[in-house]
């Protein structure tokens, strides 16, 4: 703790809160600092005004009121300042109300110290509530940040922007904010992406989509691969939306995915031997949403894809999520026989491995398989089978969806079965719901035969009869009904 620069009296603030046996404790703790942090901070500020001059805190940890020797203390301590906010910000987390210190928050984010300033924006940033007039106050720091000549304010500000501004203040910052994409430093042409697609998402009008997408072109062509990586969030973003803007940028993102597959990226980026796993997901996702339903665009990604899918499966686990991004893009785009024997393969390898993680992953991809590809599930049905047996539960409640998913008229029996089974067993009211209307509507669809039917909603109706729709149970009469007039049928008949 030592090496935290702590007070003795946070030090003993945050042990208390951790070994509070109670909320009603906690409370008590929370209340005590209130107290103690306006006498700190000068009560006068808590309504909300400026006044004529700084407020005041006192010397010495106690809680008494400022000394003799304490007029305008923010500005003579300031690393005072800084802790009683950061001890101001658990009292927000803690769920009490810390407005009387938010004036402090805008002093110190006009601080000419960088730890102080990025303090006083953070408290801004979580405590202030978007229609909040102290937001306004902050509009002219920011702008003056922005163009300072500190890489570190230019950041501290951007990442301000992002957090604080509101739709009203969009004008006044998407100037600033543009500029700043041909800055010399990485970092801040990062962080500016990211800082002019919040404005975008406040102010369409004011930050004009074309004007978005030019800027995306441009900067999935930065030299630095961490200024390309942060477009490439804004791009799966809008191209979910639409992606017809983008579709031109697919032998662009091949490109860029196979110099990173290659190792061309420098080794900072690489974890565990998985060359920029992060980078390569997030390409991969996005040809799933340009390449969905379009043969031409789809084309051009298989060769990758196949060559992503191989590269990565290196045994970690960041490899791994890389070949269930790319399962799932496969499943997603036009077709294509070879990748989706691949993908199944891959899944068959996942569903059976002793790591629960895996099977997860193995039952989740085989259930994108499977919607779309539905020959893939006969071979992997007793493998699903298996995965019930697991005690997770979360992977249990996977696996009974996609044994819904892989059920068709030569199974229908054997997986009914299997989810009556667990019907019968469990004791989850919202699982017995949708278990009862899942055995339902595969009742409804490949009964094999009018016994069957009969006997499988007599048996729902024993283990959870108040899920059971009332169409369902006006069907099994009038089944029934009109099986005992074929009966009586018969039976005169033969008189």
């Amino acid at each position: 703790m030592s090496g935290m620069h702590l007070s003795k009296e946070f030090f003993e603030l945050l042990k208390a809160i951790g070994e509070s046996k109670s909320k009603q404790e906690e409370d008590r703790i929370i209340q005590r600092e209130i107290a103690t942090l306006k006498k700190k901070m000068d009560g006068s500020s808590s309504k909300g005004g400026l006044g004529g001059k700084l407020p005041t805190i006192g010397h010495g940890g106690g809680g008494g009121g400022g000394g003799s020797g304490s007029h305008n203390a923010l500005n003579q301590n300031r690393k005072k300042a800084k802790e009683f906010l950061v001890r101001l910000l658990y009292v927000e987390m803690l769920g009490h109300d810390g407005s009387f210190g938010y004036i402090k928050a805008v002093e110190l984010a006009a601080s000419s110290s960088i730890i102080h300033k990025r303090t006083g924006y953070l408290l801004c940033s979580c405590c202030l509530a978007p229609e909040h007039e102290f937001r306004f106050m902050l509009v002219n720091q920011m702008q003056r940040d922005l163009a300072s000549s500190s890489i570190l304010e230019i950041c501290s500000s951007l990442i301000a922007v992002t957090n604080l501004i509101t739709s009203d203040m969009v004008p006044a910052m998407a100037s600033h904010v543009e500029k700043l994409m041909n800055h010399g430093s990485e970092i801040v042409r990062k962080k500016a992406v990211i800082a002019y697609h919040r404005m975008y998402q406040l102010d369409e009008h004011t930050v004009d989509r074309k004007d978005l997408i030019d800027v995306l072109r441009k900067v999935l062509c930065d030299r630095d691969p961490s200024v390309m990586g942060s477009s490439l969030n804004v791009i799966e973003s809008l191209a979910t939306v639409d992606p017809a803007p983008f579709k031109d940028l697919v032998a662009s993102l091949i490109s860029i995915l196979k110099q990173v597959i290659e190792h061309r990226l420098p080794s900072d980026f690489e974890y565990h031997r998985v060359p920029a796993p992060w980078i390569q997901m997030k390409i991969v996702r996005i040809l799933a949403v340009v390449g969905k339903n379009d043969a031409n665009a789809s084309n051009g990604m298989y060769e990758i894809l196949g060559e992503c899918m191989r590269k990565a499966d290196v045994g970690i686990n960041a490899g791994y999520a890389v070949i269930y991004e790319c399962v799932r893009t496969i499943t997603s785009i036009y077709p294509n026989p070879t990748l989706l024997d691949a993908a199944a393969d891959a899944i068959s390898r996942f569903i059976t491995s002793q790591s629960q993680n895996l099977k997860y992953f193995g039952v989740t991809g085989l259930a994108a398989i499977v919607e779309s590809h539905p020959q893939y599930a006969t071979a992997h049905q007793m493998s699903v089978i298996e995965c019930l047996e697991d005690r997770d539960e979360t992977l249990q409640r996977r696996t009974l969806d996609l044994l819904y998913k892989m059920t068709n008229p030569v199974n229908v029996q054997f997986i009914t079965e299997k989810l009556l089974g667990f019907l019968r067993n469990t004791t989850d009211e919202f699982l017995k719901e949708d278990l009862t209307n899942k055995v339902c509507t595969l009742a409804e669809r490949y009964a094999p035969n009018n016994l069957w039917y009969v006997e499988t909603i007599t048996d729902l109706f024993e283990m959870s009869g108040d899920f059971v729709q009332q169409e369902v149970a006006q069907n099994l009469m009038t089944l029934i009904a009109e099986g005992s007039g074929d009966d009586e049928e018969d039976e005169n008949g033969e008189e």
